[in-house]
């Protein structure tokens, strides 16, 4: 491998941003740009200061309701490491499209809002994280407004997730007492001012080493004196930085601060950058690939229909696993056996687009789809076969018979329905018997059946009517060669196809779910299905 190449890899940092909604999570990653230079002003692109929305938010009914719903990827360069960001949902009804973020990221940055502390959504997310033995580091948001004790937010992450923390650094006061945070390394105070700043709130930050004395004047001598016992306090009892226990997921480096008017928002960065990790190695059938690996090789996690409405394009998201990617070059498409360039690579920023001409391991690109893409498949150089470990596909628990209203429509409505399937974002079966004279769509939250009526009318002109079906559960039949039609005791449940043809059951409830595996010798079920 090249000097060069090598260098390219080591410097890049790919990390996904989660937490539960409104917890600030867009305003961090936006906070991020502003400093990354990527952006000029909170909420646009470069060049785009007029766009209300988040930059990562592009789909019209994201901007409409003020959600994120599908995850973006956004690059930004900083004190010489190239730094990838994975913006994913945070709303659950989504969670399955920052379950495969997840698993293209090295490392996850978890964002907790201070006055809440650890969320329901923040536990689904962050197993996802341990599963997965990535590194986690926790961002405590909101500190200028009024927040739980700052050792109660510990133990909370300690013991609802079951991770060890370490803080970095240390607020002084919350709320309207918010004071600054003492950076426990350096043993100086960032002074924390809230000031307005062409219409948006901006935080002036001035340093004090800890004994100076104009630090205790500003404070107080109430605040200065819980600041020193505190201290005390987590130098005796809190864990110690271990970079080791940070690489295994198990020790999370804290810091505290606020997004929203910038403050601790570049300590968080500089010190994330510093301790996060290079490209990590991937698992394949071939064994660990190392991204430091000359051959190129890359996964789609992601796939995304009509993010160019006018063209009706489809993005895949591929993220570099080794070596160096050349657009010039052929590249290898295992599924499928087919070696082909791929069709303008591009770097994405919500909808603007650049166009590449090579990547490195750690990077996330945007390729056209010639429509042979599913998510989980490998990308390698010509002559190398091996595929990655697939992505897993988890059980929707709301099901709807979807009906287009226009039944001359129907070419639109197939088109439509099985391009939103291959994203991911909703799975489609069909009845084992009548085949596709009835299409049963499958969702993990009810929210994903609203933006499945908008985009089909928005960007396939197609209405459609959605009847609820009375099922929550889902099981894939082992053996695909079974004939369900000879199965007993079934009358509480629906036998289904999905579209590769393989046989499911839906349930109302476990206790069916029970009495079918009683009463059937022989079959075996699982929730879930890698792709």
């Amino acid at each position: 491998m090249s000097k060069e190449t090598e260098s390219e890899i080591k410097r890049r940092r790919t990390f996904a941003i989660i937490s539960h909604p409104d917890a600030g999570k867009t305003t961090l990653t936006e906070k991020l740009l502003l400093f990354g230079g990527a952006i000029n002003s909170a909420g646009s692109v470069k060049g785009k200061a007029n766009s209300k929305y988040a930059v990562s938010d592009w789909m019209g009914i994201e901007k409409e309701r003020g959600i994120s719903v599908t995850s973006s990827v956004l690059q930004f360069e900083y004190d010489g490491f190239c730094v990838n960001i994975l913006d994913t949902p945070g709303h659950q009804d989504f969670s399955e499209d920052t379950y495969r973020t997840l698993m293209a990221a090295d490392s996850a940055v978890m964002v907790i809002d201070a006055s809440k502390g650890v969320e329901a959504q923040t536990i689904k997310l962050f197993k996802v994280c341990v599963m997965r033995h990535i590194p986690i580091f926790t961002f405590i948001n909101k500190m200028d407004l009024e927040a739980k004790d700052p050792f109660d937010l510990m133990d909370e992450i300690e013991n609802v997730l079951g991770i060890r923390t370490c803080p970095v650094n240390w607020p002084i006061g919350s709320g309207k007492r918010f004071k600054g945070v003492y950076d426990r390394n350096t043993k100086e105070v960032s002074m924390f001012r809230a000031v307005s700043v062409g219409g948006a709130k901006g935080a002036a930050e001035t340093e004090y080493a800890v004994e100076d004395e104009k630090l205790k004047e500003e404070i107080g001598d109430e605040l200065y004196e819980q600041l020193v016992e505190e201290c005390e306090l987590l130098d005796g009892a809190a864990d110690e930085y271990d970079q080791e226990r940070v690489d295994r997921g198990e020790l999370s480096p804290v810091f505290f601060g606020s997004a929203l008017t910038t403050f601790g928002v570049r300590t968080f960065l500089e010190h994330f950058l510093s301790y996060s990790k290079p490209p990590l190695p991937r698992e394949s059938d071939a064994g660990v690939i190392d991204p430091m690996t000359e051959d190129f090789s890359g996964f789609i996690f992601k796939i995304q229909a009509n993010m160019n409405k006018a063209h009706h394009d489809r993005i895949a998201f591929m993220r570099v696993a080794s070596g160096r990617f050349d657009a010039s070059k052929d590249v290898f498409h295992v599924q499928s056996g087919r070696k082909f360039k791929l069709s303008q690579p591009q770097q994405i920023m919500a909808d603007d687009r650049k166009i590449l001409t090579e990547a490195y391991a750690g990077d996330v690109i945007g390729v056209f789809d010639p429509g042979i893409f599913s998510i989980g498949d490998t990308l390698t150089v010509p002559g190398k076969k091996f595929a990655y470990e697939g992505i897993p596909t988890f059980a929707p628990e709301h099901f709807a018979r979807m009906v287009p209203v226009d039944t001359m429509k129907r070419k639109q409505f197939m088109k439509g329905v099985t391009q939103l399937a291959q994203e991911g974002a909703i799975q489609i079966f069909k009845d084992y018997v009548l085949d596709l004279s009835e299409i049963i769509v499958g969702v993990v939250g009810v929210l994903q059946f609203d933006v499945l009526k908008y985009r089909l009318e928005s960007e396939y002109g197609c209405e459609i009517r959605l009847e609820p079906l009375p099922y929550n559960y889902i099981r894939w039949v082992k053996d695909p060669t079974m004939d369900l039609t000879k199965l007993t005791r079934i009358s509480d449940c629906k036998k289904v196809k999905d579209m590769r043809d393989n046989p499911l059951l839906l349930f109302a409830n476990e206790w069916s779910i029970r009495l079918v595996l009683e009463h059937n010798e022989g079959l075996e079920l699982t929730e879930f299905k890698k792709n």
